[in-house]
């Protein structure tokens, strides 16, 4: 897959600046701009997080922001909540498509009514747009964490916790999803790096931590020397989790957890969760309302803004500096 070159948060933080200044002038002409944010889902605590990074930057630069979305991560769900914003006619379209292809065909009915659209969290097509190629290119900019590293990351410390040998799998949602392959392929190119590290087939849940508790369960029956787990996402890792408590083999099989929702904070404590890597969902968010004000606005902005990690574990997991990027409820 191919690889974006994200502009840092970091390097956008006078774009958030740039664009405050702007929001004077455009109140001055009374014009109260609406811009709406599609999550993939809107029970996850990360979307949760992430509306509340967008809602603290549409009230600095006076905009009006939309939040609605589907109950659960599906494009047959997502596609009709994204039709009923399109009728609204927002002046811009912030959403987290819930499938790289399926998405394409109903996020150009956007763009071909004049309604621009960025993509952020995951994206369509390669998620690497403006460069006139293809059918997926049309979306303004991808604004998100830097998957494929992440899943190195993931890869780096379950292979520490499990003494660089034994058998492993990812439990991921399904096949199609940008930031979740990206995650598992991120693990699995790392992981090749551990010659003495198998691992085993990826076990795919649905976005159901239920399933995915099942799955721990079923995966440990066949492989009693089962050694670690990655949780590529929110619910794949607290029922994977879950799963290893069931089974009564807490500080036995490692799990590394992708995302931090509230619950890892005593699930780290008590050695269930070895290591979280929390994304940076709020800034996702602020990130994205700032970037559509500032085209709305007659501003230039990056096709691509990578927001960063906080890498979470028993060590750091009370320090008010790290607690911040734990997901609100």
């Amino acid at each position: 897959m191919e690889r974006r070159s994200f502009l840092k948060a970091s390097a956008v933080a006078s774009l958030a600046t740039g664009v405050a200044a702007i929001a004077g002038s455009a109140k001055a002409q009374d014009k109260k701009f609406t811009i709406a944010l599609i999550p993939g889902l809107t029970t996850d605590a990360f979307y949760i997080t992430m509306r509340k990074g967008a809602e603290a930057a549409a009230k600095a630069v006076g905009a009006t922001l939309v939040f609605q979305g589907a109950p659960d991560f599906n494009p047959v769900t997502q596609v009709p909540v994204l039709d009923a914003v399109i009728a609204k006619k927002p002046d811009a379209i912030l959403i987290a498509p819930t499938d790289k292809d399926q998405l394409i065909q109903p996020l150009k009915k956007a763009a071909d009514a004049g309604i621009p659209v960025i993509t952020v969290d995951t994206f369509i097509g390669t998620g690497v747009y403006q460069t006139g190629k293809g059918d997926a290119d049309f979306p303004l900019a991808y604004i998100a964490s830097d998957n494929l590293l992440g899943g190195a990351i993931a890869a780096r410390a379950l292979a520490k916790a499990v003494g660089e040998k034994g058998k492993v799998y990812v439990s991921n949602v399904k096949p199609g999803i940008s930031t979740t392959d990206q995650r598992e392929q991120g693990f699995k190119d790392e992981m090749k790096k551990y010659p003495n590290i198998t691992v085993l087939d990826t076990q795919y849940n649905d976005d159901d931590a239920n399933k995915a508790a099942s799955q721990l369960q079923a995966v440990y029956a066949r492989n009693s020397d089962l050694d670690g787990v990655f949780g590529a996402n929110l619910f794949s890792a607290l029922g994977a989790a879950n799963g290893v408590q069931q089974a009564g083999q807490t500080g036995k099989i490692r799990v590394v957890a992708f995302d931090a929702p509230t619950t890892i904070v005593d699930n780290i404590n008590s050695g269930l969760v070895d290591l979280a890597i929390a994304q940076h969902p709020a800034e996702i968010g602020y990130f994205g309302v700032m970037a559509a004000y500032a085209h709305l606005t007659g501003n230039s902005i990056p096709t691509a803004i990578g927001t960063g990690f906080t890498v979470i574990d028993k060590s750091n997991v009370a320090d008010k500096n790290v607690a911040k990027f734990i997901y609100s409820d």
